[in-house]
């Protein structure tokens, strides 16, 4: 843990560290940690943070004209950004351009509709929607979050009707930046989330957007055909990783043990995930070691300029 100047609070999730620094902006440093399952795996994946906070900086980068974001600086540490601190909305705006994961699992029981929006009936997995939907979920602390309604958020006052009508257009002018820039890259951006904060009356775009941690890439290249056979299609995810652990004997159930994590496993998660930034990115991904004292000095260093 840092000790940073003005430092108020600390927050330290799955795989970030949160500072809060005076009552303005907020430190985000991406660990090295992984996660599956809801289960913190027992070794870090050397230069994992470096990879999703460098995606995250390019794409909030890239879709600022959009929606203004919390983002001050992102690029000056390789694994940690220093932005706005937001008052933020309770719930997570989850948009999916196919029937994929959760959508296709709630489908295939026959349900026809998912947060408050109907389905309609003849779809495959993986198909696309004739257009994207948005199926919310609430911010859980702990556990799993939960979907819910539009008509729900508002019924609850979780966020005034107002502010979401504002979200679910900012949600949809994303995803299409995002499916433009990955399919420029040979991919499609199948479905992720955002979410948004608020100081004063200005919504903000907070987090992280469009990393594979946060987001589901399909390859283009062969998917028509993959749906015509109903065959799989090729994923570009962290899902790699839930399936070795999978056929490992570990689905994060009680009483499972992590499957151990060897040197040559750790190495070759490094390696797909510098993969995932070349191809989603389209630069190469240069390894920047940072040692913990190098992090703290490069974030007092930002704030102090603030």
């Amino acid at each position: 843990m840092l000790q940073l100047p003005h430092q108020t609070a600390f927050y330290k999730g799955k795989v970030r560290d949160v500072y809060t620094i005076g009552d303005k902006h907020l430190a985000m440093v991406v660990s090295d940690r992984i996660s599956a399952f809801d289960v913190v795996l027992p070794r870090p994946i050397p230069f994992k943070g470096q990879v999703l906070n460098q995606i995250a900086a390019y794409f909030l980068d890239a879709t600022k004209d959009i929606v203004p974001n919390w983002v001050l600086d992102g690029t000056s540490l390789p694994n940690a950004t220093i932005g706005l601190k937001c008052e933020t909305f309770p719930v997570e705006m989850v948009i999916r351009g196919n029937l994929t994961g959760h959508a296709w699992r709630t489908y295939k029981t026959g349900a026809r509709e998912l947060c408050g929006v109907l389905l309609p009936e003849g779809l495959k997995e993986n198909d696309y929607f004739p257009e994207p939907i948005i199926t919310p979920t609430t911010k859980a602390h702990e556990g799993h979050d939960e979907d819910i309604s539009r008509e729900e958020i508002i019924k609850q006052g979780l966020v005034s009707e107002k502010d979401y009508e504002q979200l679910e257009k900012y949600t949809r002018a994303l995803f299409e930046r995002g499916r433009q820039m990955a399919n420029e890259r040979g991919l499609i951006l199948v479905d992720t989330k955002y979410e948004f904060g608020k100081i004063g009356d200005t919504i903000y775009l907070i987090d992280e957007i469009h990393t594979p941690d946060s987001s589901r890439y399909f390859y283009k290249d062969g998917f028509e055909d993959r749906q015509a056979k109903g065959e799989d299609q090729r994923q570009l995810s962290k899902e790699f990783v839930r399936e070795w652990l999978m056929a490992n004997g570990f689905q994060g159930k009680e009483g499972q043990q992590v499957p151990e994590m060897t040197d040559e496993f750790v190495n070759s998660v490094t390696d797909r995930y510098a993969e995932l930034y070349n191809y989603i990115t389209g630069k190469e991904f240069v390894k920047q070691p940072i040692t913990e004292a190098e992090l703290q000095q490069g974030i007092t260093a930002v704030l102090e300029k603030l």
